[in-house]
């Protein structure tokens, strides 16, 4: 499609985009009607699986004793590294990382070898008629291991410590320069040093990871997966069991939160369809909540010392920051917080190191806002002890640091508020009341502190494809491969489909969660609602520029004769740019032509992607390179705390959050993205850690019960606004992610209004109510 005949201005003249429309999906999920991957019991003779898992975090397996559990009934298999079949390839050679993709996570594959890696790795998969029968089995199944001793973490003083930079597939960053950061630090006039720990963190999503694996025939298979992503799940699939791509389908209809760990492919979806395979019946396969802590990744636990040097005016002069975390033994996994450090304030001269260690535990993935989150939480509170430090305000001493172009890379931005983001934000908690002294704000017994940090995420590149149909009688029926993982996608694009075909939201029926549908990207990164809009506008301009030609040859429209250019689209009607009232709707042109509905399609790019093609650049795969402009959402947080000096207790008491992320394209869901994004925040900040034994390297809260997480009780009424702003260079919509951004500054803030209610400053989250009273003990 030539995106520079779009009729579509950008951004549109909307009806629907912009409303806070009820969720279009909300019917189906409180009448039940909504299907979740575990609920499609449909499939005749469909049999149940149960993953027999290791106690030991590394070692061998010496054997198995079966026979208790083979008497079991129901029992159909007992599958181990001994007699489950094997991939076509597996991501532990470069080939098979370079055909299956960043799709997968899991350069290693447990079931292929008797030896152990981490505790809770799959040992055996037991199959039976029922769940019950299964589970029963399972626990009858003895599993001989020879242990050794395993490394539990990077505090581990044994375990050598590398930088993964250099390596072909690393996803870390290693080491980053600008200036002399060394040299700049120790000249400078004004200088903070300190060392913040972050706990292991698990995702926790109210669904379990689940799969069923049908082999409709022995070369065809259908997966009902929860995934993030169904095109990114099916590429992954049918490189690793050696089927072509259309050989293999999808199917995610509806996703219970992922917050990232249902981004990559795991071991059990594979395990699932290998164990399909083996017993010739459809299979069904759902983690336990135990499992989920050993199967699907989590966010590592790390340590970060930060080195600000900056003027007496507050200033920055010098950012030192080291970064160690834990990775699994197969793996070089690290959470990329450098790329937050390096760009959000101004400062000429810039370091940033990686280090890894190698343990015994599964490999950590993606989790809202990977790097931006933990990295957020050691710069905005060095940026606060700054502050302090100086006599400055904290607010104050950001707006010193605003950076006016990306640091990292000398761009201007493609937008930025953030300055509206403190303005505002302050107003709405009223900040100029704050008392710059800390610990010296009382509510009776309870000290109250106020404390404020910034957010950004980045707009990632992305891309993805569309189909629009639209039918004669004034409906339509979008499709495209994405995910909903219940923030809101079936109804954001509803209204941006409904806005692009001049129809109302009723009117349009949106399809999403099959890789039979038109292919596009994971439902993360915050790349979902900006990839997806792209893609749905680009397919109606397709639409649009084939109903012109069919009217301006058709001899009975108005518009017969007039060229293309002279045509525009307003609310489903073509007519003439210079005379508006020539023209005609879009059902008249097509009943005229005996056609009941016209297809369009297209493929929408997001990020530098998006400039690129719109700057016409020669190789717009090279959309990072091509681009212009720098691309990330901002906002702020600004935190009231209650702090029990006698129980070290702290209740969140007043939230306010403002975010610019482009053009909203529904209040109500993205209002519901940032309480969401925000309580995790804060969970991170005062409660959710995942305790690892240090010697058997096995977690020991591995429940819902035992990994606290927040519920309503720990979260106030939070105030959330947004800052409207208008982007033409990141997508058709100038729509940017917010899904992330919510996480963002959270944990500092609150960490923040802790120190200023306290004066004492906690730097290892959570903060937990021991290490409030054991900060209380200290000597201000």
């Amino acid at each position: 499609m030539d995106t520079e005949s779009a009729f579509f201005e950008t951004p549109p003249q909307t009806v629907a985009v912009g409303q806070p429309l009820s969720r279009v999906d909300g019917r189906a999920k409180v009448t039940g009607a909504a299907k979740y991957s575990a609920e499609y019991n449909h499939l005749p003779g469909m049999v149940h699986a149960v993953i027999k898992t290791s106690d030991v975090a590394k070692g061998r397996v010496a054997g198995f004793d079966l026979s208790a559990a083979q008497r079991e009934p129901g029992v159909l298999a007992i599958l181990t590294h001994q007699n489950l079949p094997k991939p076509a390839l597996t991501a532990e050679t470069q080939e098979g990382k370079e055909a299956i993709g960043y799709a997968v996570q899991m350069t290693f594959m447990p079931l292929q070898s008797d030896q152990i890696f981490y505790a809770g790795q799959p040992v055996a998969i037991v199959v039976a008629d029922t769940l019950e029968h299964a589970q029963q089995a399972a626990a009858k199944l003895r599993v001989s291991i020879t242990a050794e001793a395993p490394v539990a973490s990077y505090q581990d003083k044994k375990a050598p410590r590398y930088n993964p930079g250099g390596k072909p597939d690393a996803d870390a960053e290693g080491t980053k320069r600008r200036g002399k950061a060394a040299e700049a630090f120790a000249a400078a006039p004004a200088q903070v040093t300190a060392t913040y720990t972050h706990a292991t963190n698990h995702h926790s999503p109210m669904e379990p990871s689940a799969t069923i694996a049908h082999w409709e025939a022995a070369d065809r298979l259908t997966v009902y997966d929860a995934t993030q992503g169904v095109s990114w799940q099916q590429r992954a699939l049918s490189a690793i069991l050696g089927l072509p791509m259309e050989q293999v389908r999808v199917i995610t209809k509806y996703l219970g939160g992922g917050f990232g760990c249902k981004g990559p492919i795991w071991p059990h979806s594979v395990l699932t369809a290998l164990t399909a395979k083996a017993v010739g019946r459809p299979v069904k396969l759902v983690l336990t909540r135990p499992q989920m802590f050993t199967s699907v990744g989590h966010r590592e636990d790390q340590e970060q010392t930060l080195r600000l040097g900056a003027t007496k005016q507050g200033k920055l002069l010098a950012l030192l920051h080291e970064k160690t975390s834990t990775t699994s033994p197969w793996d070089d996994y690290a959470e990329t917080n450098s790329k937050f450090m390096g760009m959000l304030y101004q400062c000429p001269n810039f370091e940033a190191t990686t280090k890894l260690v190698k343990g015994n535990v599964m490999t950590p993935t993606w989790m809202r806002a990977p790097g931006e989150a933990p990295g957020s939480f050691a710069l905005e509170s060095s940026l606060d002890d700054l502050a302090y430090q100086l006599g400055l305000d904290p607010v104050h001493i950001r707006l010193v640091n605003h950076a006016d172009k990306d640091p990292a890379t000398g761009q201007p931005w493609s937008s930025k508020s953030l300055k509206q983001c403190y303005q505002r934000g302050a107003e709405l908690f009223g900040w100029s009341k704050r008392n710059p002294k800390n610990g010296l704000t009382r509510d009776g017994k309870y000290l109250v502190g106020w404390g404020m940090a910034t957010a950004t995420y980045p707009v990632n590149d992305s891309q993805g494809n569309a189909r629009v149909r639209l039918f004669a009688d004034g409906h339509a029926v979008v499709q495209v491969a994405a995910t909903d993982l219940g923030t809101g996608t079936y109804t954001v694009i509803t209204q941006v489909a409904a806005d692009c075909l001049g129809i109302a939201p009723d009117k349009v029926r949106f399809e999403l969660g099959d890789s039979a549908l038109p292919t596009t990207n994971i439902s993360g990164g915050s790349m979902g609602a900006g990839t997806f809009a792209s893609s749905v506008y680009t397919a109606a301009q397709d639409l649009w520029q084939k109903l012109t030609k069919m009217a301006v040859t058709d001899a009975k429209s108005p518009l017969f004769r007039a060229k293309p250019a002279e045509v525009e689209v307003v609310k489903g009607r073509l007519q003439l740019k210079a005379n508006p009232a020539k023209g005609e709707e879009f059902a008249g042109v097509m009943k005229r032509a005996s056609l009941t509905d016209l297809e369009g399609f297209g493929q929408g790019k997001y990020g530098a992607g998006y400039e690129a093609a719109q700057a016409g650049a020669a190789k717009p795969d090279e959309a990072g390179k091509e681009s212009g402009h720098a691309m990330y959402s901002f906002g702020a947080h600004f935190c009231e705390v209650r702090v029990d000096p006698e129980l070290g207790t702290v209740r969140i008491t007043k939230w306010v959050s403002v975010v610019a992320g482009g053009r909203i394209l529904n209040p109500k869901t993205a209002r519901s993205q940032v309480l969401g994004g925000a309580t995790m925040g804060i969970g991170a900040a005062l409660m959710e850690q995942t305790v690892r034994d240090p010697n058997l390297a096995r977690y020991t809260n591995a429940t819902l019960a035992d990994y606290h997480v927040p519920v309503n009780a720990d979260i106030p009424d939070m105030t959330v606004e947004f800052i409207d702003e208008h982007d033409p260079y990141i997508n058709a919509m100038g729509v940017k992610g917010i899904g992330e951004i919510a996480i963002v500054g959270t944990a500092a803030a609150v960490g923040n209004a802790i120190f200023h209610a306290t004066g004492r400053r906690l730097r290892s989250l959570p903060m937990t109510p021991d290490k409030v009273l054991e900060a209380m003990r200290q000597p201000v």
